[in-house]
């Protein structure tokens, strides 16, 4: 079983004293499901699952009154074997987008704090036109994401001992011993073609069959566009799908600002815009905009309308591409979509980490892959696919004193040379913020 670190957000909302409804929110297939119930073996005598996608009867519950006097009568008319006890139960509401009523409730119920509640759904920001009323401010939130590097590491039998060896050299910057650097970018490349979904990662880490790793991505893949089909309404289905299978060619380019016109010839953001919004509120997306200026507030300087689009989970980008992409990205010969798809990866344990994304291009002379804010301050990445380090974007950006320090992610092993430290891809997990960092 895959050890998931949203266990400890959930033991720790379960200790809260005055707790709300939890909903745990995140893509189809990251494992949501599974580890809520395994949460609730764990820790609850009395379990009521109630999953509104298989049982459509379920959704008469919530037909009527959102009292949680008669929600809970209606309770136990469908589940008379199960007693609802007051600290010693939780109710999971899975699939919750497709009863807006019971996202409703959710308010009464966390007024009422009788039993402990989870809600879970993938397309929860998909049909919240269709809720009757949003339960805002009575509901705790989490984000689940695919298996981070980190759980992948865990997945693998690496000790949490040796990773905590691995951080402390990050914040020494001192270098990795050469075994130890070498096996974690062999485990790296391989996290990039197999990505973090649970049912993918088990295969691999049980019988290591890229072939079977393919399958299985490729199966999500149309999952996902099964879901466009289901879930957009109208001309959306058509264009959100386009948009969708546009997303390496949008990566392919030079200039990896997302086109409309990849999409289709003329393509514009009246036409395609929405589409591309439902596919990030689905979670199957991500945007990284660019900055007017590479100061702080980062958000202050967004521009809205020039972006870039990166897959939530690389496995599933890479399984995108033509057969024998994986081959290629191990032994490192895929040619342009190289730096695309490790740029990728970078957006995904930034989104992770929970970073968001920006960007600099000031000119085809000037690009910065990420801006963050790391340790309080202004902190420009590039990412380099391997020990080919040359750039000089990161130079020229550190020229502004806006900009604190340069971060140059690479095979290379850890060092620093002036205001540019050089760090090992696979070390971008330890990149983030402590509490205090933000008030430094």
């Amino acid at each position: 079983m895959l050890k998931r670190k949203i266990i400890n957000e959930l033991i720790n909302w379960k200790n809260e004293p005055e707790k709300m409804c939890c909903m745990v929110k995140g893509a189809r297939q990251v494992g949501k499901t599974f580890i809520i119930k395994k949460f609730a073996a764990d820790y609850y005598e009395n379990f009521i699952d109630i999953n509104f996608d298989e049982n459509e009867s379920y959704k008469s519950i919530f037909a009527d009154s959102l009292n949680a006097d008669d929600i809970y009568k209606q309770i136990s008319l469908h589940f008379p074997d199960v007693d609802i006890v007051s600290g010693k139960t939780l109710l999971f509401l899975d699939e919750i987008q497709n009863c807006p009523r019971a996202r409703t409730a959710l308010k009464f119920l966390s007024l009422d704090k009788r039993i402990d509640v989870i809600a879970s759904g993938s397309m929860l920001g998909i049909n919240y036109k269709e809720v009757p009323s949003n339960p805002v401010g009575y509901v705790h939130h989490v984000e689940m994401h695919s298996l981070d590097f980190e759980e992948y590491l865990w997945a693998h039998g690496i000790k949490e001992d040796m990773i905590s060896d691995l951080r402390d050299t990050f914040y020494k910057r001192s270098a990795v011993l050469p075994a130890i650097h070498d096996r974690m970018l062999e485990l790296f490349r391989e996290y990039i073609v197999v990505g973090g979904m649970p049912r993918v990662v088990q295969e691999f880490v049980k019988n290591k069959n890229f072939s079977q790793v393919l399958r299985l991505q490729r199966q999500i893949i149309d999952d996902y566009l099964d879901d466009i089909v289901k879930y957009a309404e109208g001309a959306e289905k058509t264009k959100a799908r386009a948009c969708f299978l546009s997303v390496p060619s949008q990566l392919s380019k030079d200039y990896k600002k997302f086109q409309y016109s990849v999409v289709e010839k003329g393509g514009s953001s009246r036409k395609y815009g929405g589409s591309l919004m439902w596919l990030h509120d689905a979670n199957i997306i991500s945007f990284c905009h660019n900055l007017t200026r590479p100061e702080l507030p980062l958000q202050g300087n967004m521009i809205d309308d020039v972006f870039k689009v990166y897959m939530r989970d690389t496995g599933l980008l890479v399984a995108m591409l033509e057969q024998g992409s994986q081959k290629d990205i191990l032994e490192g010969n895929l040619g342009i979509y190289k730096g695309a798809i490790y740029e990728n990866m970078i957006a995904d344990i930034f989104k992770k980490l929970g970073k968001p994304l920006y960007y600099f291009e000031k000119n085809s002379t000037l690009e910065i892959d990420f801006i963050i804010r790391y340790q309080g301050k202004v902190t420009a990445v590039e990412v380099k696919s391997s020990e080919n380090t040359k750039s000089k974007s990161l130079a020229v950006i550190l020229n502004k004193r806006e900009v604190h320090k340069g971060i140059r992610l690479s095979t290379k092993n850890l060092g620093s040379v002036g205001k540019i430290d050089s760090i090992p891809l696979y070390m971008a997990i330890f990149l983030e913020d402590e509490l205090v960092d933000c008030f430094l």
